[in-house]
């Protein structure tokens, strides 16, 4: 059997990449750009992140989580917040402290408050409650409602760039 020629050899590695990396996008992990101040300090506009879009196949969205998911009103957009609720539990917020079943939520990345009231409400099952860290400058789940469980991405995980920020984003 004779040697296949060299341009061949290249087309076909190039196709089996381009092949490799649609089924990893589709499947297992996504980039996704952080167009707004809204994740501020956590997630700085134009950073960007890898999402894990297989997760949530083997297990359940935790509190704390940084999570993509396609925005509600609009499911041709993403948007990247912090889950904040759970599904069955009451979310309420007092003058900007949030309280999950009455009792108030620790949030150590939050450094900018704002002092809005919201709720009481009810998570309804299979939805969750989102909010960005920069309180004053997100557009949330206080404003726009509940995100379904099948409007979710995945969690990310690490931001790639910029270079000097390259890193996890959970410090647990």
């Amino acid at each position: 059997m004779a040697a296949k020629p060299w341009w061949r050899e290249t087309i076909e590695t190039i196709l089996w990449a381009l092949v490799l990396a649609l089924v990893l996008r589709a499947l297992v992990i996504q980039a996704f750009w952080i167009p707004s101040g809204s994740m501020i300090p956590t997630l700085l506009p134009r950073d960007r992140v890898f999402v894990a879009k297989f997760w949530y196949s083997f297990a359940e969205p935790k509190r704390g989580q940084i999570i993509v998911f396609k925005y509600p009103l609009d499911p041709k957009r993403d948007f990247v917040k912090r889950l904040i609720g759970l599904p069955g539990e009451t979310v309420e917020i007092v003058e900007g402290t949030v309280l999950i079943d009455g009792e108030p939520l620790q949030e150590p990345y939050v450094k900018n408050h704002d002092n809005l009231s919201f709720g009481p409400m009810k998570v309804p099952e299979g939805h969750y409650f989102m909010m960005g860290d920069n309180r004053p400058h997100s557009q949330d789940s206080r404003f726009w409602g509940f995100v379904p469980e099948a409007n979710i991405k995945g969690p990310a995980f690490i931001r790639y760039w910029p270079i000097p920020r390259i890193g996890g984003l959970y410090k647990e």
